[in-house]
């Protein structure tokens, strides 16, 4: 329902677009969202806006590597992912994503629209967006804990509770397009988490991912070592994949952030069941809870032009490296995987030396 109420929403972007304004400028008929928590609320509050849009969830690394640009248009709002020239609408918050100057300027001189500002979510940057106009009631009593999963401003305590948010975040995902497009259709009707998590296809996955944590939490110990409190963990070729959330709440104090190492060598862009082999750098959060001690998103842009995302929380690909650290143009090769982990901890090193020598 909209509601009567044209007030404009400052936020933080070089172009400054009353909502009521954009809605009537814009024809969008496909909505991209990242494929997280973060993704599936900021699309339903788009969802609402334009109800009649179709939904896709992706991954940054499809945006970044041209896997979606056959669909991606004018037509198209492009939300919490890398920037696309080609849609329509942008909407982000993540620092690594934000449009140039340049890029802004050629890109609204088109005729289209970028909202970008800092927020701990994408879906904040979208409801305070449209708020003014439509009744998003059903979604605030979510909104702050999306901020601080997506944020990193959740408690230990909190990350092993049994709060539904929490339990929702953990089975959205890219690989299963129709449940997350179920979760958006019951968010976008008003539906709560607490009712949604107690509905069969909700409960399903949920005891899945119950399952999952524990398996991975049986094998961390094993498949991971500290070095100078960073925790490396080789999950590649396991078929299994976490976030930073647990495994820094598995390590506690003895970690101040994670490298988890992911995927498959012959895993490829778009391919659910075997994705390539890539690294996500996650702060313990838990344990520094104003930001991490390190820029992460300086080695997930390392090696890899397409690496990005947050200060704490990121990731790109593992990259074909030579022995003296220069990227090649080949397929991946026994020894790259360790030839990139050994220069993300190299840097790593220097900044963890420059911080104990008071620098």
């Amino acid at each position: 329902m909209i509601l009567i109420n044209t007030a404009m929403v400052v936020i933080t972007s070089r172009q400054i677009m009353p909502p009521h304004t954009l809605i009537k400028s814009l024809d969008i008929r496909l909505i991209v969202a990242d494929g997280d928590l973060d993704g599936l609320v900021a699309g339903a509050v788009l969802k609402i806006a334009w109800p009649d849009a179709d939904i896709v969830f992706s991954h940054p690394a499809e945006i970044r590597s041209g896997f979606l640009d056959d669909i991606i248009d004018e037509n198209t709002a492009l939300c919490d992912l890398p920037f696309h020239p080609a849609c329509g609408l942008y909407i982000d918050h993540h620092a690594t994503n934000r449009p140039s100057e340049i890029q802004e300027n050629e890109f609204t001189a088109k005729g289209r629209y970028i909202h970008w500002r800092e927020a701990d979510s994408a879906a904040r940057v979208a409801y305070e967006l449209f708020l003014p106009l439509f009744d998003l009631t059903a979604l605030e009593p979510i909104m702050d804990m999306v901020d601080r999963l997506d944020g990193g401003r959740i408690s230990t305590d909190e990350f092993l509770s049994d709060d539904p948010v929490v339990w929702i975040s953990r089975t959205v995902t890219s690989s299963d397009q129709e449940y997350s497009r179920s979760l958006l259709r019951k968010l976008v009707a008003g539906q709560s988490v607490a009712e949604i998590v107690k509905e069969t296809e909700t409960a399903v996955r949920i005891e899945a991912m119950k399952k999952q944590m524990k398996d991975i939490r049986d094998i961390l110990n094993s498949k991971s070592v500290i070095e100078n409190r960073l925790a490396i963990c080789n999950l590649e070729e396991t078929g299994l994949r976490t976030n930073g959330y647990l495994v820094t709440a598995h390590f506690g104090k003895d970690c101040d952030a994670c490298l988890i190492v992911h995927g498959s060598k012959e895993g490829e862009i778009g391919d659910n069941e075997a994705w390539p082999l890539s690294a996500s750098f996650y702060s313990n959060s838990f344990l520094h809870t104003e930001g991490g001690i390190f820029d992460l998103s300086t080695l997930a842009t390392m090696f890899d032009e397409n690496g990005g995302g947050h200060r704490n929380a990121c990731g790109c690909r593992v990259m074909p490296v030579s022995e003296n650290g220069v990227v090649e143009n080949r397929e991946l090769r026994d020894g790259d995987l360790a030839r990139n982990i050994d220069c993300w901890l190299e840097a790593w090193n220097q900044n963890k030396d420059s911080i104990n020598l008071g620098n």
